[in-house]
């Protein structure tokens, strides 16, 4: 018989109350912009490089298209970004932030800082810890493709 570990030991209850904690953190700094989790990281996505594919824009965070859809109708909705088709191939739909969502990056820095002082880690501390998440993640996918 397999032994099961206690909650406590266990590496996907790590993974999933570290998430559940940081989205609380993100929660009250995101509120007064008027954004979600999910919607912030598409601004960041954006700021990193502006007209961005969806297809590309999905993969870079994650997300199926059927969920980042109606995520950026929401938001172009909020006058955060536009999107358009391709001129090259109308099946492409290309991702751009307005003025109102390139001003909200200085607030994204704040919220960077608010973020990086609460986990307590230094710079090369987090960057490792980054690191070895990806690389779970990266062994996770690989196994399951």
């Amino acid at each position: 018989m397999t032994h099961i570990p206690a909650t406590a030991d266990m590496l996907c209850h790590a993974l999933y109350s570290a998430d559940h904690a940081m989205t609380r953190l993100y929660r009250p700094l995101l509120a007064p912009l008027g954004l979600t989790y999910p919607q912030y990281l598409v601004l960041v996505a954006l700021w990193e490089r502006d007209d961005r594919r969806i297809g590309e824009l999905g993969e870079t965070l994650s997300l199926e298209t059927n969920t980042l859809t109606p995520l950026l109708k929401r938001m172009e909705s909020a006058g955060l970004l536009t999107r358009r088709r391709s001129a090259e191939d109308e099946r492409v739909v290309i991702v751009s932030l307005t003025d109102k969502g390139e001003d909200l990056r200085r607030e994204g820095e704040e919220i960077t800082r608010c973020i990086f002082e609460a986990t307590g880690l230094s710079l090369t501390e987090l960057a490792d810890l980054r690191d070895r998440l990806q690389d779970v993640r990266d062994r996770i996918t690989a196994r399951l493709a």
